[in-house]
């Protein structure tokens, strides 16, 4: 059985030269994306796990941080037609892409979802952050690109940012919080109870969620409380098997996707190995496992 991953970075090499003509100090503002096998996709296949194929995102680069609506539209169409090719010419490596889209620029990025998205099946669904011009993607101005992805079925992954207004950021901790802080933003805002097809997949098992259920159970009203298990959730946490556990437990198996942030995480490639060992040592039924690995894609996000 193939396993697919479904929340995997590139940082494609016509995007990155445009990216760095705007910033030349991006690699230093943020020191993981020199990984080589972000670029390379060669150099990507030489470490490539038997079995395995990933669905590919970028990196959280958008060009909405660095110019006008207009041009950022126009930027983010030529990212999404270099992430495109990329897919189509390296089928052996990736079962799919993930779109970027500009929100300083919203009717161009729901034409990007009927005119780009709709009509290429190698793209899954697009990519949003927690935060968006320094807003909470849950914020009114973004609605109706959730109103959209509901509207024609496509997943939205959702991946952290920083938040800028505080001065100890850091990798370790904060981007899990602010999963967390967005998915509750997502709750209140009751977009799952406006759009009950939403589909949000969330980076990093969910974060804190699973850990603080009680916690969300008692506090929100029981409708909002419920509504979190409406998110889908990947498996990178770079390993540990009972946090993953405490996740499933949450969500529900036919709710988790194996993912691995690859290949970041762990050098040169990313956290593949480890993660699927966590997996494998899950306390989950093996149909389960399989669901997690590969058919919970195949029935929930591959466009046929």
């Amino acid at each position: 059985m193939e396993t697919i991953d479904v929340f995997a970075h590139v940082l494609l090499p016509e995007f990155y030269k445009r990216m760095l003509m705007l910033d030349q100090d991006l690699p230093k503002k943020q020191p993981f994306i020199q990984n080589p096998l972000l670029t390379n996709m060669e150099l990507r296949r030489q470490h490539k796990k038997a079995g395995v194929r990933q669905v590919i995102s970028y990196v959280n680069l958008n060009p909405e941080d660095y110019m006008s609506g207009k041009t950022a539209a126009l930027l983010t169409r030529k990212a999404n037609a270099e992430l495109l090719q990329t897919v189509q010419e390296n089928s052996d490596l990736f079962a799919g892409g993930v779109a970027m889209l500009a929100l300083n620029n919203i009717d161009e990025s729901l034409q990007i979802l009927d005119d780009f998205v709709k009509v290429h099946k190698e793209i899954l669904g697009v990519q949003l952050f927690t935060r968006h011009l320094g807003q909470s993607v849950a914020d009114p101005a973004f609605k109706p690109i959730f109103a959209k992805c509901a509207q024609l079925g496509f997943p939205i992954w959702l991946h952290p940012v920083f938040d800028e207004r505080k001065p100890d950021n850091n990798i370790i901790l904060s981007w899990e919080y602010e999963l967390s802080q967005a998915m509750l933003q997502i709750v209140q805002a009751e977009y799952f109870q406006e759009f009950p097809d939403l589909k949000i997949l969330v980076h990093h098992a969910g974060a804190m969620v699973p850990y603080f259920s009680e916690r969300i159970n008692r506090i929100l009203p029981e409708y909002l409380a419920k509504d979190f298990t409406n998110f889908y959730a990947d498996t990178a946490l770079l390993g540990n098997a009972k946090a993953l556990d405490l996740a499933a437990a949450y969500f529900g198996c036919d709710h988790m996707f194996f993912g691995t942030d690859a290949p970041l995480g762990v050098l040169p490639a990313g956290a593949t190995d480890e993660i699927l060992t966590a997996v494998e040592e899950m306390a989950v039924s093996q149909s389960d496992r399989e669901a997690i690995l590969y058919h919970n894609f195949a029935a929930k996000l591959y466009r046929k």
